[in-house]
């Protein structure tokens, strides 16, 4: 059976505090990269390759609207007034929408990908690059470079 990552469930987060402990700001944190996950999720099981006319504004989509945000999340974590403590199946399903999203990036123009990324490597690249889609070509290499 599968498992609605929407819930919020008790977890201990990394330093061991349990979840009753948790910060507020953690906890809504974490719930945001629940959130992301899902929308991930759904868009990867309805994703259909767009006609090569709507290449490009399809994968802008998909990097705006769904690499940005996962990566704006960590951002907004690791550079607060403190470090946000994700618990390990938050920081996992994060992971997995953002690379979920740069999966579907790159099928947009027709390039199979089982993106593996940290979010850590994409926000460094966001950072030094101040545009979303030049992260995610950068990152899948999709498309090639001239």
């Amino acid at each position: 059976m599968s498992r609605d990552v929407t819930q919020s469930e008790s977890r201990p987060v990394a330093d061991g505090r349990g979840a009753a402990e948790r910060h507020p700001e953690d906890v809504r944190f974490g719930e945001r990269a629940r959130a992301l996950a899902a929308e991930a999720r759904e868009a990867r099981e309805s994703f259909e390759l767009p006609p090569s006319s709507a290449a490009d504004r399809r994968a802008l989509e998909c990097a705006r609207d769904g690499v940005g945000p996962a990566v704006s999340l960590y951002v907004s974590a690791r550079t607060g007034d403190r470090q946000v403590s994700f618990t390990g199946e938050e920081f996992e399903l994060l992971h997995r929408a953002m690379n979920d999203w740069l999966a579907m990036y790159a099928r947009c123009y027709g390039v199979d990908l089982d993106a593996d990324f940290t979010v850590r490597e994409a926000a460094e690249v966001l950072l030094r690059t101040h545009d979303v889609v030049d992260t995610a070509q950068l990152l899948t290499c999709v498309p090639e470079r001239r």
